[in-house]
């Protein structure tokens, strides 16, 4: 017996330009269809166009849909390992802006512009409705601008090894240092030698997960201009005063060893969400979303469900 396979949404077509599109079907174990099926994972990407931008967009899955904004200068297959995990949910990841297959604008775009834009994405994808939205690191920023500045189109929210931007708990100086390096996104040899002190967590014991899975932040590595575009939309912001008026259940994952966001930032950004809980990952270090996407997946599956 055969399970049904949900459709991925129908796209605007008028105003979506699909220059490629990739389709991979994953088994996966029979007891999320029925007894004696499989459950189908259709995944597609293709490259859309939004106010004269062109963005590869990747959408897998079915259930509720999820909108993942990645760390910063990181392409789309980053996220790859904790999709997979997410067995009830409809991902949908992107390219930001100088990263990956998408287009490098000719200025830099603020955070609020990088939001803007998101949401036209959703637009053009034909999402009307609310979604979920996860951000990880620099992109957990744009998801707080995101919630911010568009309330109606987000349901509930994830903040993942992120902060409040300035006027935040720091992390250690050399961990940002080495992150504000566009080497970092070039040579894997240099990011395996200072993966222990920039990433911590689990790494400092097994490099080994590192090469295993964080290299596919080197699939597609960003451009010089749009790493650098992308440190700059992050200077000078902030949501540290204007945390209170974001009103949307908020589940916050941190680490109890992240050199780039130590935990009190984690625990003060749950402080200032007026509907947030905070879950600790021990041990996962700033990439515990793809290091411990097993373990982590089902918290966010549980709490999006709630």
């Amino acid at each position: 017996m055969r399970c049904a396979m949900r459709n991925v949404p129908k796209r605007a077509a008028l105003t979506a330009l699909a220059t490629s599109s990739e389709f991979s079907t994953h088994r996966r174990p029979s007891a999320l269809c029925s007894s004696e099926g499989v459950r189908a994972i259709r995944e597609r990407t293709e490259l859309v166009v939004v106010d004269g931008l062109r963005l590869r967009v990747s959408v897998r899955g079915s259930g509720r849909p999820l909108l993942l904004f990645n760390g910063i200068g990181a392409s789309l297959e980053l996220f790859g390992p904790l999709r997979r995990e997410l067995r009830q949910t409809e991902t949908i990841a992107v390219d930001l802006p100088g990263t990956g297959d998408s287009e490098t604008p000719l200025l830099p775009l603020t955070l609020s512009g990088l939001a803007r834009l998101s949401g036209r994405l959703l637009d053009v994808l034909g999402y009307s409705h609310a979604v979920d939205v996860l951000g990880t690191s620099w992109g957990g920023a744009l998801a707080q601008e995101f919630a911010l500045t568009s309330p109606r189109r987000v349901r509930r929210l994830v903040l993942a090894a992120t902060s409040t931007g300035w006027f935040t708990v720091p992390g250690n100086p050399l961990a940002l240092w080495v992150l504000a390096n566009p080497l970092l996104y070039s040579s894997l040899t240099y990011l395996e030698r200072m993966a222990p002190a920039l990433f911590g967590g689990a790494l400092r014991e097994r490099p080994d997960l590192l090469r295993r899975e964080g290299h596919l932040r080197f699939i597609q590595p960003p451009s010089i201009r749009g790493y650098l575009w992308q440190l700059a939309a992050g200077l000078g912001w902030t949501s540290v005063h204007r945390l209170h008026l974001l009103r949307k259940p908020t589940l916050v994952l941190a680490s109890d060893d992240d050199p780039i966001i130590p935990l009190a930032g984690s625990q003060l950004m749950a402080h200032l969400l007026p509907r947030s809980r905070l879950h600790l990952v021990p041990n996962g270090g700033h990439l515990f979303l793809v290091t411990h996407a097993a373990k982590v997946a089902p918290t966010i599956e549980d709490f999006l469900a709630a």
